[in-house]
């Protein structure tokens, strides 16, 4: 059995928290309401787990905080009264089992997302399109201005060319006629705005425009870096109504002798214009683009976000324990793969939570968390607690059977068993096991409770109670003849058996005690030793019987019938 607990527990590890649940969400309502902080509330569960390891108890949460000076008592028993709208008076009260009843949520609503993943990716995609574009449109846009900008150089650096070679005698000649003759060329060359040849004095000896002839040069001032390639300078200047002009001159030498210089001047506004028209078709092309990738965004982002919200929903299913809920899984890819996955976890929960509900029944509730949290620990091996033992047995059960129809037999039982088992785990005890028609219960092991025998003795007086008031019908005659037995002390707890079949019990001198000291209550009656006697002598009323020889033991044992209870509305 223990075997199959650890491979159970592998396999669940993933699905359930290590640590209790209902003191995680008591710990989340302590730090909402600022009774502790969120250190003080891992140091508290890392005390608690250590506690669990070294002595095989569960501390309350609560309980730890209070010892570690965290938190009052008054404090926390208001905040969970105030949050969960119960009324508890102590840390002592059964806080989990009121919280369950009220059906109190353990798990918050996955909140709406804020802006949703078809929205970011499509808003991505969109950036990420337009900066791409945009980048590439201005580099490609730069590259070809400065390729026509080169053109124009080397246009005029042509242009320079032709002038001065061709200008060189008639400059020397002073022929002023052919000087012009030439320059005169250059208005048929597209581009050129104008054309002239100076000589060493920077007189103008032909241009473009006649009415400048034997003026003197007026040098343009440069808009941008001046630049030279060979003897060949050039420069950008604002020409006023035309727009920029590349400016290029030359010297004009023969036999090295420095006769005077030839200008051209370049439009390049149309590189300007050019550009200007070439990026209002890339803004026109880009904005169509991104529309479109927008739309396609747009899309392939509702195609992605919609399983995801299925699954997210899927997840609120499961939460709320609805495991049967299913994802739509055609899709043929990871996604739909994530979805498959998905419900097949879904029936491995449900399994593993009919497993848990069904194993539950057999352990009990308390046993199967410390399980659960702790599948491959090895404090089921075994430890000493202080505890108290309820032994609960019908009076003439064997005479009873023979007179009663099995079928009657058994709904009798189950509705003795019923009856106690609920009141034992109403007041925090652990039903041990069931033995014929007898009930072992045991308080303060697993989980540890320091009033542990008190809630054994109210229990036992609640259960008589309960007994009498169930069998006045006379339907279940069983229910008037239960004796109960309560006995105080060291009891061994832990996993005894086989790799085969094992089970969580207690064991030792406490347990042979109480089971003994059982026989001496008739139906109806509670029997106590001297231990609980002793503890409770101001809330018990009590007569003393014979002190019993127990088989084990050198002395008498010292056995008090319970006549009565006070303060029980406590």
């Amino acid at each position: 059995m223990l075997k199959t607990l650890r491979s159970w527990g592998k396999l669940t590890s993933h699905f359930f928290s290590r640590r209790n649940r209902d003191d995680m969400i008591i710990g989340e309502v302590l730090t909402t309401r600022e009774v502790i902080t969120r250190t003080e509330l891992e140091t508290a569960l890392d005390v608690q787990r250590d506690r669990l390891f070294q002595q095989g108890v569960a501390v309350p949460l609560g309980k730890v905080i209070v010892e570690l000076s965290y938190a009052t008592e008054e404090e926390i028993v208001s905040a969970v009264n105030e949050h969960y709208r119960i009324h508890v008076t102590s840390l002592s009260d059964n806080i989990r089992g009121l919280i369950r009843r009220i059906g109190d949520s353990l798990t918050e609503d996955v909140p709406a997302p804020r802006v949703p993943i078809w929205l970011q990716l499509s808003v991505t995609m969109t950036v990420v399109m337009l900066l791409t574009v945009g980048l590439l449109s201005y580099v490609i846009l730069e590259r070809q201005k400065e390729k026509l900008y080169n053109h124009a150089v080397k246009l005029g650096m042509v242009s320079l060319g032709y002038f001065g070679s061709n200008a060189k005698i008639p400059l020397l000649e002073d022929n002023i006629l052919s000087l012009n003759a030439l320059i005169q060329n250059a208005e048929g060359v597209d581009g050129h705005l104008y054309a002239l040849i100076v000589d060493t004095n920077e007189v103008i000896k032909a241009h473009t425009d006649p009415s400048q002839i034997g003026n003197t040069m007026v040098r343009y001032p440069p808009t941008g870096q001046v630049e030279s390639r060979g003897e060949v300078t050039y420069f950008t200047h604002d020409a006023g109504g035309v727009g920029p002009v590349l400016n290029m001159s030359v010297p004009i030498i023969f036999k090295e002798k420095r006769l005077g210089e030839v200008h051209v001047g370049l439009s390049i506004d149309f590189i300007d214009q050019l550009f200007l028209d070439e990026r209002a078709f890339l803004v026109i092309s880009t904005m169509i683009i991104s529309l479109i990738g927008l739309v396609v965004a747009v899309l392939f982002g509702r195609r992605f976000s919609k399983p995801i919200s299925s699954l997210v929903v899927a997840t609120q299913e499961f939460a709320k324990g609805n495991y049967s809920h299913r994802v739509d899984s055609r899709r043929n890819d990871e996604l739909g793969r994530l979805a498959t996955a998905f419900n097949r976890m879904g029936k491995e929960l449900f399994k593993q939570t009919m497993m848990r509900e069904s194993f539950g029944k057999y352990v009990g509730s308390d046993v199967l968390e410390l399980i659960m949290r702790n599948p491959e620990t090895t404090w089921l091996k075994g430890r000493k607690n202080q505890a108290t033992v309820l032994f609960a047995d019908i009076r003439g059960f064997t005479a009873y059977t023979e007179t009663r129809a099995p079928e009657t037999l058994v709904e009798e039982l189950n509705n003795y068993f019923e009856i106690a088992t609920s009141i034992i785990l109403k007041h925090g005890g652990y039903v041990d096991k069931f033995i014929g028609d007898a009930v072992l219960a045991v308080f303060g092991v697993p989980v540890n409770y320091e009033n542990h025998s008190e809630r054994c003795v109210r229990a036992a007086v609640e259960m008589q109670q309960a007994f009498r008031q169930a069998g006045e019908s006379g339907r279940n005659p069983l229910l008037s003849r239960v004796g109960i037995s309560i006995k105080s002390g060291v009891v061994v707890a832990g996993s005894i058996g086989s790799q085969a079949k094992m089970e969580y019990t207690v064991i030792g001198d406490t347990v042979n005690v109480a089971a003994y000291i059982n026989a001496l209550a008739e139906g109806g009656e509670i029997v106590v030793g001297s231990s609980v006697m002793e503890r409770h002598r101001d809330m018990l009323e009590v007569e003393s019987l014979v002190p019993q020889k127990v088989k084990g033991r050198s002395g008498l044992v010292e056995v008090y019938r319970v006549t009565g209870i006070r303060d029980y509305g406590h």
